[in-house]
């Protein structure tokens, strides 16, 4: 058949040679965009472009196939699914339970990610006479979790308004190729789309769920407690079941064909094998052809680099709190201006509503987390703090110093106790004032 462009299928005084650029150029931003596969309802099926990138793609998930072949053909360390689309890299803060006693020096993926979904919430500020570093004091009331029936919230299908795009542009210049009888850069443009298309596929079928401990002890405590990051505390509110799905939750993700995933190998020796067949056949087309194999490539680079561009850990964190219907109203965000003055309020709304005298829970543990210091001062200052807290709720404050004895303490020291004593002050007036504030919050989110 002869061409139907002719005048610029003959060009062949010139080549572009985009066949080893091809297998590299757009390797990372791939990667990083089939690691949303499993984030959007739908994505598996649209993934039918010529993907740059197939050379770095086939190493990077190829090594998730375990087996003698695989290890030849890729070697390296071996990643979990979980690991290798990012689904599972990091780690909470500290977390320290208020009734178990339970002490876990490293949190899961999702306590890093509620962490960090904290930015975005809006402050109530505290009373302070003093302010030295702002320190910000969270509480989360979380929902009962039906585990049972826990169907992982995807997100829309919105996006397939964008991957068409791709879609459209491969498989334009692919007849466009066949127009001008450039054969080899159509067969190479086909190539492209079917092994992007199956690899999409393949991967994408992996169920992804939420692994945690679903079921613990009968009789446990309630799971109350509080994550220590960094400038601030998270509290945490609820049946220990529930707190869970935060402090040991993490996701999982079950591909076909565990545990040597045969399939995630094969996907990946087709990408080597279109990246070395691109390198011998795409130099033999004519520069039309080659133009529209470029052009295909640039299109679906644009695509991987806009989904790279997007915000995993949002994403992420969107999906797992409306699986577990963590709402945004049920997180509150206050500031205070101290670090004493965010201990001693912590450990006030710790101890809420519990009858006293208080039975297991023991406030100086939680103000020894924030404040270790041995010193004497400190010492009469958090037994100050324990003992309002021991005391009836809505009582008076007992933070003036004419409350403390001030016996065996220098001028110097004095005064300290009285500026900490003060920074105590401002926290149970806070604590007071936002009470009803709290309350209403809470029971709407259990209501």
């Amino acid at each position: 058949m002869p061409p139907l462009l002719w005048p610029i299928a003959d060009s062949k005084n010139f080549s572009l040679d985009a066949s080893g650029v091809a297998g590299f150029f757009g390797g990372e931003e791939a990667i990083t965009a089939m690691a949303t596969v499993h984030l959007y309802r739908g994505r598996r099926w649209l993934g039918w472009y010529n993907s740059p990138g197939s050379y770095t793609i086939a190493k990077d998930f190829g090594r998730i196939s375990k087996s003698r072949l695989w290890g030849g053909l890729f070697p390296g360390l071996n990643h979990d699914p979980v690991v290798a689309f990012k689904l599972d890299v990091n780690s909470g803060p500290k977390y320290v339970a208020s009734h178990s006693g339970t002490v876990m020096q490293q949190t899961g993926h999702f306590a890093h990610l509620l962490t960090q979904g904290t930015d975005d919430l809006t402050l109530v500020p505290l009373p302070a006479t003093r302010t030295t570093v702002n320190s910000r004091i969270f509480i989360i009331t979380v929902p009962e979790i039906a585990y049972e029936d826990l169907p992982l919230q995807t997100m829309s299908i919105h996006h397939a308004v964008f991957a068409s795009f791709p879609i459209l542009v491969s498989f334009s210049t692919c007849i466009f190729s066949a127009l001008s009888a450039d054969w080899y850069c159509f067969a190479m443009i086909l190539l492209g789309i079917i092994s992007s298309g199956v690899t999409c596929f393949i991967i994408g079928s992996g169920t992804l769920g939420i692994e945690t401990v679903k079921n613990p002890a009968q009789g446990s405590p309630s799971g109350d407690g509080i994550l220590l990051t960094h400038n601030g505390v998270i509290i945490l509110k609820g049946k220990e079941k529930d707190v869970n799905a935060i402090t040991k939750g993490k996701f999982s993700l079950h591909l076909k064909g565990a545990p040597e995933y045969t399939a995630v190998g094969l996907c990946s020796l087709l990408l080597e094998v279109q990246f070395l067949l691109q390198l011998l056949l795409i130099p033999q087309g004519s520069l039309f052809g080659q133009i529209m194999f470029l052009t295909s490539v640039i299109a679906s680079w644009a695509y991987n680099s806009f989904l790279a561009s997007l915000d995993k850990e949002k994403l992420q964190r969107k999906l797992f709190c409306d699986t577990i219907k963590l709402r945004q109203t049920a997180m509150l965000g206050f500031q205070a201006g101290t670090r004493t003055s965010m201990a001693a309020f912590a450990c006030f709304v710790l101890c809420e509503d519990l009858p006293r005298p208080l039975k297991g829970i023991e406030p100086m543990k939680f103000l020894l987390e924030f404040l270790p210091n041995k010193t004497l001062v400190w010492q009469k200052w958090r037994e100050q703090v324990v003992a309002q807290v021991e005391k009836e709720e809505g009582g008076m404050s007992i933070f003036q110093p004419g409350d403390v004895d001030m016996s065996g303490l220098n001028s110097d020291e004095q005064k300290l106790l009285t500026t900490v004593l003060q920074d105590a002050d401002d926290a149970y007036k806070g604590y007071i004032e936002t009470r009803n504030f709290r309350r209403s919050s809470m029971i709407s989110e259990k209501s």
